[in-house]
């Protein structure tokens, strides 16, 4: 009966270790690719020409298809160990999601339009709406099979744009389309930025109706309050932060060189730049086994508030940057 009951524990331990190693693993984030070599290379796979817009395309495409294809997979709606033990990939997962979500988004309805009056391209009018099902969804249909569909209508979409014989589909480069989609990824960035400080807890004041005496709201909101983000949540909040920067960074990389003239005759290519440089150093090694949560001048190190510190800069030069596009 010992000896039974050893083996019932040793298969227990080692069921364990696999599953731990497993998520080890699977947890490992997706490193950076440089999107114009990408590009350049699966528009000669395809025998494509590398147009306007090609390259912002691609990087969504493979953003989306890193999300998939990864090791492990698509972990966020998995229900079986190890996956759903695990909640810092998830997160990054998400993070990366809501920026492609984004993105996706501008090109349907502003990269891929001259104008207010144009109609919208199908393949785009296809895609985006598969980005939008619960990321979370696991039954039929599943997230991993709608967000498939929307890749395969964005690569119908790339190749048309690369055909010169088709003139109903377009890229344009603009200086107002590109500023559509920076004032987004500046709402993802000051929100993230906001909860990663709230890591450490602080008495805000209610600001929402600054600045306009007649503006008024639905409900009454406290002039004062206590904004704090849970400690079981920081984490996942730390890793959302780095998912999005992680995709937000080849989405940049790619705008700088499929709107390279517009930043040029604006003089803020080298705003772009500074933007990217501050994004990268969010994904930076995390030497630590764990996401730190200690108070803003304590002993021990606060991990979100210097991810926050790197998002308000970029998100700062972001507002700077928009701001340069919309001067004439």
């Amino acid at each position: 009966m010992s000896q039974h009951k050893g083996k019932i524990i040793g298969t227990i331990v080692l069921i364990f270790i696999l599953f731990y190693a497993l998520a080890v693993y699977w947890s490992a984030e997706p490193s950076r690719v440089n999107v114009l070599t990408q590009a350049q290379q699966d528009a000669q796979q395809r025998g494509e020409k590398l147009v306007t817009g090609y390259t912002t395309t691609s990087a969504l495409i493979n953003v989306t298809s890193t999300l998939l294809n990864k090791p492990g997979g698509y972990l966020s709606n998995d229900m079986m160990p190890p996956s759903i033990l695990m909640d810092n990939m998830p997160a990054w997962e998400y993070g990366a999601l809501e920026m492609s979500r984004d993105l996706a988004l501008s090109m349907r309805k502003d990269f891929s339009r001259s104008q207010s009056q144009s109609t919208e391209h199908v393949a785009l009018k296809k895609a985006q709406p598969q980005f939008n099902i619960s990321s979370e969804a696991w039954a039929w249909p599943s997230a991993e099979s709608e967000y498939q569909k929307g890749i395969d209508f964005l690569i119908v979409y790339r190749t048309q744009i690369a055909d010169q014989n088709d003139r109903e589909s377009q890229f344009y480069a603009r200086a107002d389309n590109l500023r559509s989609w920076l004032k987004e990824a500046e709402k993802r960035l000051g929100s993230l930025s906001q909860r990663l400080s709230a890591s450490v807890g602080q008495d805000r004041l209610n600001t929402d109706l600054a600045g306009d005496k007649e503006a008024h709201q639905a409900t009454y909101s406290p002039l004062q309050n206590q904004v704090k983000t849970s400690w079981w949540e920081i984490d996942d909040v730390f890793y959302e932060s780095r998912g999005a920067t992680w995709a937000l960074l080849h989405f940049l990389q790619a705008v700088e060189y499929d709107f390279a003239d517009v930043l040029e005759k604006k003089n803020a290519r080298v705003s772009l730049q500074q933007i990217i440089r501050e994004l990268e150093a969010t994904q930076e090694t995390v030497w630590s086994p764990m996401i730190l949560n200690g108070s803003g001048f304590g002993l021990v190190a606060n991990h979100s508030l210097v991810m926050a510190n790197y998002i308000s800069r970029a998100n700062a030069a972001l507002i700077e940057l928009s701001e340069l596009l919309a001067q004439g």
